[in-house]
């Protein structure tokens, strides 16, 4: 009986290495340096050009592995952008620690360094992720001047999402070998990381040259601006709470089906209105038709102070 005889495949990384999808580790290091070096220069000015506000920019190394293997390693309490650039890489994706963009936030918002504090691991909120769209484009703006793709395309860039959303990889897809350029950011003292994973073989034909500086206006205004008309076009849920008439204990422990409760006040019953826990107006309740109302009757806090808190 004759045996079939398999011919080996190529080892994955060897193949990788000869198609020029998989660089030696000295010369990915050397490049992600490069790449880090640029970021350390220029995206503090970018930043302080367009918020009036000092960071601090570093570079903490970089790994190689598959893209998606690199990608997991992230963990929780990051927000993630899927990128392209076009004739450079159609898969690039973009990292950035949850608690720079509440930092920001805050700040953006009118806080002082004097009172902001390290923020709790949580997702961002919904006007947060608006934030994150605009702290991404500025990255990736970065990623794009230093790069020497032909064409000067923009980088189109997904809507963020959270990590812990982030779809399962394909099993049937091929995965990339890539890098991941690892840099923390400082705002306030609150330091977090951003990332940048991107193909080898993306790196492997770029020559990393540092964007020229221009002369930028100040826009120290443009991303409160554009947050705070955000955040006034945001849906909130508010919550209406009437003080009902005191019951007993024995009383309250024998309510039944059909039970009527009255309300505490006679005449005009006063409504509290809040939203996130935080009180908002102060009401009076009624009737319109069919429905039930309230009428506004007094504001609790500034309008400054609802948006601020709203945001959280």
């Amino acid at each position: 009986m004759n045996a079939t005889l398999k011919k080996p495949l190529m080892d994955e990384a060897l193949l990788a290495k000869l198609t020029g999808r998989l660089g030696d580790k000295a010369t990915i290091e050397k490049i992600c340096s490069a790449f880090g070096d640029v970021y350390t220069a220029f995206l503090p000015d970018i930043i302080k050009s367009e918020t009036n506000l000092d960071v601090d920019v570093a570079y903490l190394g970089c790994d190689s592995g598959h893209k998606n293997d690199l990608v997991a390693d992230l963990g929780g309490n990051t927000t993630l952008v899927d990128a392209t650039l076009r004739n450079w890489s159609q898969n690039i994706t973009l990292a950035c620690g949850n608690s720079f963009v509440i930092t920001l936030m805050e700040h953006l918002l009118g806080a002082s360094a004097e009172t902001v504090e390290q923020p709790a691991d949580r997702l961002l909120s919904v006007i947060e992720l608006e934030l994150a769209v605009m702290v991404f484009d500025k990255i990736a703006n970065v990623l794009r001047s230093a790069v020497n793709a032909p064409g000067g395309f923009e980088p189109a860039l997904e809507f963020p999402y959270a990590f812990e959303t982030r779809a399962k990889p394909a099993e049937d897809k091929p995965d990339e070998f890539a890098a991941a350029i690892n840099m923390s950011i400082t705002l306030s003292g609150i330091t977090s990381d951003f990332s940048l994973i991107v193909p080898q073989a993306a790196l492997l034909k770029t020559s990393v040259t540092a964007p020229k500086a221009k002369g930028q206006s100040a826009k120290s205004s443009e991303w409160s601006d554009q947050l705070s008309e955000q955040v006034r076009r945001s849906q909130v849920t508010l919550n209406a709470k009437i003080r009902l008439q005191d019951l007993t204990l024995r009383t309250i422990s024998k309510l039944a089906a059909g039970d009527v409760i009255p309300f505490y006040d006679r005449g005009d019953v006063r409504v509290e209105v809040s939203a996130n826990s935080k009180e908002l107006y102060i009401c009076e309740f009624g009737r319109s038709g069919e429905n039930y109302t309230v009428r506004v009757k007094d504001t609790i806090n500034s309008d400054d102070d609802l948006i601020r808190h709203l945001m959280n």
